[in-house]
């Protein structure tokens, strides 16, 4: 007997890629073999993004291409542009199932049903999507870290933002199920979990727990070497959390606290919960108690109404900070959001202009603190080769710090020692000992 066939392309955040790693489980356990995406299968599910128009681009093209492959297949259009765009999703050529959040723990049975009796569409009203999903992920395709979705949904309401309409309300997963699916991770190689979420700092925040909490018990399993945490508001990181960090050795130091913009003015008119002084003595405190602590962030430019002041005001701050990294992307409206209809939008040539001064910038901050590792002895995780003929590997330290590394292929997954020596480029190159 032909043996059902389903590929999955995933767009998107890492939550995507949690989610998407927990349907291909569903999919094995009813007797399907999964195929890259480019390969001919049965089913095609299409994880989709719609936090920017171009995700919703991103999204249709991913699902015309889906469809070309198979015309007779099924074609499945799941998650957030499925969610806010449900009826555009269904007129796409070739897409016979539309599926929302909330609904992808049924997504066999609704490709069943597709066979069965032809297009379907289930999209629940953001006020439905209460219960956190359980999609449980036994391994990783590809990767040598784990993710762990945590946490849904998001209730801040930034004006440029459409995921809380995409996402529903802040729900929170049970500690109990999380330490399980950790445990499995551990079992199948794993040394790094990444714990990941719409709006991760809301964690437990509902149900009377924390990430504190959470974090604690999972410095419990055995064989668990690093626990990384995603994406952060800067309000999350109290001095209580900071001061306890010292007990919780397996808590990579490296945070990517989201900023956006470094101007006030900006951050108000952006729904932002914070100002630039705020996030600066957050900071202060993490390099005060935190050893290597490296911060990463987000950079919106270009946002309605931002002048050649507010930008400056932006990147003097972020200067001032000293990341490791900052994510620089440009401002691009997004329809059914306050900012697409705020006044004073930014002409794309200046956007462009302050994209590229704003990426020199994180460049530069970047040699800068690599720099400052030279001569130090540090644990990297093994990821990949550092190009396909290459006899280097890449790799990452418990802060985050890339580095490029002469070792064998075999100890992907692995965590050695290494001596960092010299910034190449945007990494840092090591000496394995």
């Amino acid at each position: 007997m032909k043996s059902k066939k389903a590929a999955f392309i995933t767009l998107g955040c890492k939550v995507n890629t949690a989610e998407t790693e927990g349907m291909k489980k569903l999919f094995r356990d009813a007797g399907y073999e999964i195929v890259p995406e480019s390969e001919f299968a049965d089913v095609y599910i299409v994880n989709t993004c719609t936090v920017t128009n171009m995700g919703d681009r991103k999204s249709r093209h991913m699902l015309r291409r889906a469809s070309k492959l198979n015309p007779d297949g099924v074609i499945a259009a799941v998650g957030c542009f499925a969610q806010v765009s449900p009826d555009e999703a269904a007129k796409i050529e070739g897409v016979n199932l539309v599926v929302g959040n909330n609904m992808k723990h049924n997504i066999v049975e609704l490709v069943e049903k597709v066979k069965e009796n032809g297009p379907q569409k289930y999209v629940n009203e953001r006020k439905e999507l209460s219960d956190f999903e359980e999609l449980p992920i036994e391994t990783y395709d590809d990767h040598t870290r784990a993710f762990i979705k945590i946490q849904d949904g998001c209730d801040q309401f930034c004006s440029y933002c459409i995921i809380p309409y995409a996402r529903g309300p802040v729900r929170s997963r049970g500690i109990p199920e999380i330490i399980k699916e950790a445990e499995a991770l551990i079992q199948r190689g794993f040394k790094e979990i990444v714990l990941t979420g719409i709006h991760l700092s809301s964690y437990g925040v509902k149900e009377g727990t924390g990430l504190g909490e959470l974090i604690r018990e999972l410095h419990k399993v055995d064989g668990l070497e690093r626990i990384r945490l995603g994406s952060l508001e800067p309000m999350f990181l109290s001095q209580d959390f900071v001061n306890g960090m010292e007990t919780l050795p397996k808590l990579c130091p490296h945070f990517h606290i989201s900023l956006q913009s470094g101007c006030g003015a900006t951050l108000k008119r952006m729904n932002r919960k914070y100002t630039p002084e705020d996030y600066r003595n957050i900071v202060k405190r993490l390099r005060e108690k935190v050893p290597d602590v490296t911060v990463t962030t987000d950079i919106m430019v270009g946002f309605p109404g931002e002048t050649e002041e507010e930008f400056r005001e932006s990147y003097e701050f972020c200067k001032e900070i000293g990341f490791l990294w900052i994510h620089v992307f440009k401002y691009s409206p997004r329809k059914g959001t306050p900012a697409a209809r705020y006044p004073s939008q930014i002409d794309a040539t200046v956007k462009e202009h302050r994209s590229k001064i704003m990426i020199e910038l994180a460049e530069e901050m970047k040699r800068n603190v690599l720099a400052s590792f030279i001569g130090r002895e540090m644990p990297v995780l093994i990821e990949q080769p550092a190009g396909e003929n290459s006899d280097d590997m890449e790799g990452h330290t418990p802060n985050y710090l890339p580095v490029v590394v002469r070792t064998e292929r075999e100890n992907a997954g692995e965590i050695i020692n290494v001596r960092l020596d010299s910034v190449e480029g945007l990494s840092l190159r090591g000496i394995a000992l």
